[in-house]
């Protein structure tokens, strides 16, 4: 079947240094996760990935845009879907229309195709959340749910979801049992020490893959990059 995607527009958000200034010492960073997430993974395939927080305002988004950035410049066909139906931000990073998206195929009104949109960077395609529903995570544990990451499994090499923090809601629970691997974001002097070890405990009793964790927000002067990959 021809696949029937919207192609963005050549604005380009700032916040995606991978895209923007891939030689920056940042970038380099994301690239090491990117390694990092590969070599923990080596005994089991990662196609099917998670990115969540432990709270809000932790960087999750944007790291998990430019993750999704560098695994399509290593070759990859990859598909980035905004599952954070609460609080989505997708559409801002890539200056998507968030009319259509994960949400409308959830309920039956659209379809893979016509919701995936092209991004400006090759190989990368972009799911935005869709109208935010009443019922987000009834939503993300239905069958309909578990039938389309099949599907997006079929046509991608990677699928990435970037999903709403653990201690707020239940969603990350949920997904994080259906995919291969998950990323933890903190933000440095920001993420609670106990707040960070419930969301790991909480990932643990759902035996969630925890791939590793992502410290944002290091100050420079303590180290020579801004991003630091971890156990």
């Amino acid at each position: 079947m021809a696949r029937k995607r919207r192609k963005l527009s050549n604005t380009k958000a700032r916040t995606l240094i991978t895209k923007l200034n891939p030689r920056s010492p940042i970038s380099e960073q994301y690239r090491t996760i990117r390694t990092n997430l590969q070599f923990a993974s080596v005994d089991k395939e990662l196609q099917t990935m998670m990115v969540t927080s432990a709270g809000p305002s932790e960087g999750k988004s944007l790291t998990v845009s430019n993750l999704s950035v560098t695994f399509a410049q290593q070759g990859k066909k990859v598909l980035l879907i905004d599952a954070d139906m609460r609080k989505p931000t997708l559409h801002y990073t890539f200056r998507l229309d968030n009319s259509l998206g994960l949400s409308s195929v959830l309920i039956g009104e659209r379809s893979l195709e016509q919701v995936a949109r092209e991004s400006d960077v090759p190989g990368l395609d972009l799911i935005p959340s869709g109208p935010i529903p009443p019922n987000p995570s009834e939503l993300l544990s239905s069958k309909a749910m578990k039938n389309f990451m099949e599907l997006c499994k079929g046509q991608y090499d990677m699928v990435i979801f970037d999903m709403a923090p653990v201690l707020a809601v239940t969603d990350a629970q949920i997904m994080a049992a259906e995919c291969d691997g998950v990323l933890l974001v903190t933000r440095s002097k920001q993420t609670d020490i106990e707040a960070g070890k419930k969301a790991v405990e909480l990932l643990k009793q759902v035996k969630a893959n925890i791939l590793g964790g992502v410290l944002n927000d290091v100050e420079a002067k303590r180290s020579n990059y801004y991003y630091y990959y971890g156990s």
